[in-house]
């Protein structure tokens, strides 16, 4: 039939042929990569430079990625040829060989789509080739030639950093990306408009976004009444950097005290920020909003251990790593598995954790808050109005699935009594956050003078060589941690600790000098530890 339509498709290739005529003889392959485009992968948090090198050659027309591509990097081949021919590029039918260097990397995500498609163009001469060379790429491409979001974008602007170039990255991340001012961020919705935006045609930076300090629907512990005891617990362990655990039955407010807690810790800035943001990018959750809130993190007991210390394939940061700077909060912490409590014994003390998968290494920070809470038994009434049906057995049993290592890394141990309604909902509401907040800033601040010279600065932090140098204790207060030590039994370590949170209780109380009632106050703080 003379009439009828070609099929699907034909006049695209019949467009090609025509192309691939005009174009004269084949390019051959030289030594030299015909096209180039740097751009990065993650290894962790981690960006690794890669350069995208392409050459054209005979044979067989298509796209054969080389140099170490996971299965996603090789799906790639079919976005990019659907989103080059969706944006009316004409591209001719050669076979185009893709390289990504250093080959010994292995080469995870879809983020190599966008330089996969830019260094071919360059390869057909439609992107001069000098052009392409003071730019790092990344993104992923629809089939129709969008451009979509990816997670990272703050690590691949370290990227960019590091090799002195301009970064172009799909427009729903580029604004993260801005938070790093030495690089030059540009945003594009399509491919047709990132070459635009290389050939100099459009575009501009994107301008470096103004961080608040904290969400639209941030809590407050003016919420929280009549947990005097408690909330003295929790602005000591804000203030020192502490670790929490708070023992009640249920009802006693122990989840709405911790829910609380960064809102009265110092707000994140400089690279403290830039550290959270780009963990939590790697995860995907920038997208939820940007702020210098410290992060709140509340994994299940049912949690796996790659899902609370990191791990998977590819690698990704554990709930340890995503609290890094903030909370990591451990509801009914004996219903954690002994393994999943085990695993954070390490990164509690390193404050980083190394994850290996196969050929893989990544290192997380994991310098976290540890708050915790707990019943006081099985049935969690013990020490209550309500009868408690727990034998004294049980209640062993329960409190010995948390081990005495993870104990001794707990520093401030406290009761939170359930309370009656009245207590808890009438008279005036409690101390404010801001209130909270001026009180762990000032304590802060004494902290980072004292250890102006050292890397960490707080009291639960800072190496035991420099804590011991500042720590000031007066003879009557050393005195009485010594009894202190041999009445309740406490470890070396458990000493320390107590030694520690006493130095912040000093600070709370503007005291150059750890005194007695530091020393007192610091010791009731580890309640487990005290006789039954």
């Amino acid at each position: 039939m003379s009439g009828a339509r070609p099929y699907e498709g034909e006049e695209e290739e019949a467009e090609e042929r025509e192309f691939e005529e005009e174009s004269g003889e084949e390019p051959v392959l030289t030594g030299t990569p015909l096209a180039s485009c740097s751009t990065a992968v993650l290894q962790g948090i981690e960006p690794v430079p890669v350069a995208v090198e392409v050459v054209t050659t005979g044979g067989l027309p298509g796209i054969r990625l080389v140099g170490l591509p996971s299965p996603s990097v090789k799906e790639s081949e079919e976005r990019v040829r659907s989103a080059l021919r969706r944006s009316g590029f004409r591209v001719p039918r050669k076979r185009f060989i893709v390289n990504l260097a250093p080959a010994d990397v292995r080469k995870e995500g879809s983020a190599l789509d966008l330089p996969i498609a830019l260094a071919i163009l360059s390869a057909v001469g439609i992107i001069p080739c000098e052009k392409l060379r003071s730019w790092c790429v990344c993104g992923e491409l629809a089939l129709d030639g969008r451009l979509r979001g990816i997670s990272g974008a703050l690590n691949y602007a370290a990227a960019a950093e590091d090799l002195g170039r301009r970064l172009l990255l799909p427009a729903e991340v580029a604004e993260e990306a801005a938070l790093v001012p030495s690089v030059k961020v540009y945003g594009a919705e399509t491919l047709r408009e990132a070459v635009e935006i290389i050939l100099g045609n459009e575009g501009c930076p994107v301008a470096q976004p103004e961080l608040p300090e904290a969400g639209e629907d941030e809590v407050d512990f003016q919420e929280v009444r009549g947990q005097k005891a408690a909330c003295r617990a929790a602005v000591a362990a804000a203030a020192g950097g502490h670790n929490l655990l708070m023992i009640g039955p249920p009802g006693s407010g122990k989840t709405m005290i911790a829910r609380r807690i960064p809102t009265i810790l110092p707000p994140l800035s400089g690279n403290a920020v830039i550290e959270k943001i780009r963990i939590h990018s790697v995860a995907g959750l920038t997208r939820r909003g940007l702020s210098r809130l410290p992060p709140f993190r509340a994994p299940h007991h049912s949690v796996s251990v790659p899902g609370l210390v990191g791990g998977g394939n590819p690698l990704r940061p554990g709930e340890v790593s995503l609290a890094h700077r903030g909370v990591l909060f451990l509801d009914e912490l004996p219903e954690f598995r002994r393994e999943l409590l085990e695993s954070l014994r390490m990164p509690l003390e390193d404050g980083f954790v190394t994850v290996t998968r196969a050929r893989m290494t990544a290192v997380f920070p994991s310098r976290v808050m540890l708050v915790a809470a707990m019943n006081p038994c099985p049935c969690g009434f013990a020490g209550s109005d309500r009868p408690c049906r727990c034998s004294p057995g049980e209640v062993e049993r329960y409190r010995r699935r948390l081990s005495g290592p993870l104990l001794d890394r707990i520093d401030i141990q406290v009761t939170v009594p359930r309370r009656s309604y009245d207590e808890t909902s009438g008279g005036a509401p409690g101390i404010s956050s801001a209130r909270y907040r001026a009180q762990v800033l000032e304590a802060r601040q004494r902290q980072a003078s004292r250890y102006r010279r050292c890397r960490e600065k707080t009291n639960a932090t800072v190496a035991a060589r420099s804590f011991k140098r500042y720590a000031a204790l007066t003879s009557a207060a050393r005195r009485l941690l010594r009894d202190a030590v041999d009445r309740v039994g406490l470890s070396a370590r458990g000493a320390d600790r107590v030694e520690r949170v006493a130095r912040t209780l000093a600070d709370l109380a503007a005291s150059a000098e750890v005194k007695e009632e530091h020393i007192a106050e610091a010791v009731r703080f580890r309640t487990l530890e005290l006789p039954l």
